[in-house]
């Protein structure tokens, strides 16, 4: 299993859709096999999916992200885990132990941590800082209903 983690400055990068390196780790079973990172040069959305589908990243632990990139990159098999924060190592390790969403490790403002959300992957479907957009309370009563 390859998990793949945008880095900056030995922390998750805060945005996805602009981060330009990316740590990949071969994973067997809880240990780790071996690590390298690559630099992303790719500014279109769907050169960025395809170089991480292509480095064969399983799941992908990252901050915020723009729903198409999500979506794109959720349609391509690659299990997103997102707003995330913290120091990559410390991430890592975290996710190693499945005790990643706990909340210190939850980007400030996401909701997972107040409501039906944890322990899902994806974008929150509330206002976690990503878009600038909130959702109506009409709309979340139809995504929840």
């Amino acid at each position: 299993m390859r998990i793949g983690i945008p880095i900056w400055d030995d922390r998750i990068s805060p945005v996805l859709d602009t981060a330009s390196r990316l740590l990949v780790v071969e994973m067997e079973g809880n240990n780790e096999r071996s690590r390298f990172e690559i630099y992303m040069d790719e500014h279109e959305l769907s050169r960025r999916c395809f170089r991480i589908q292509s480095l064969e990243v399983d799941t992908l632990i990252c901050g915020a992200v723009s729903h198409p990139f999500a979506r794109m990159l959720t349609a391509n098999g690659i299990h997103l885990i997102s707003d995330i924060s913290g120091p990559t190592e410390d991430v890592l390790k975290a996710y190693q132990k499945g005790v990643l969403l706990d909340s210190e490790f939850l980007m400030p403002g996401c909701k997972r941590s107040r409501g039906g959300r944890k322990g899902r992957s994806g974008p929150c479907r509330q206002s976690c800082g990503r878009s600038g957009k909130t959702m109506s309370r009409r709309q979340k009563e139809k995504t929840e209903g």
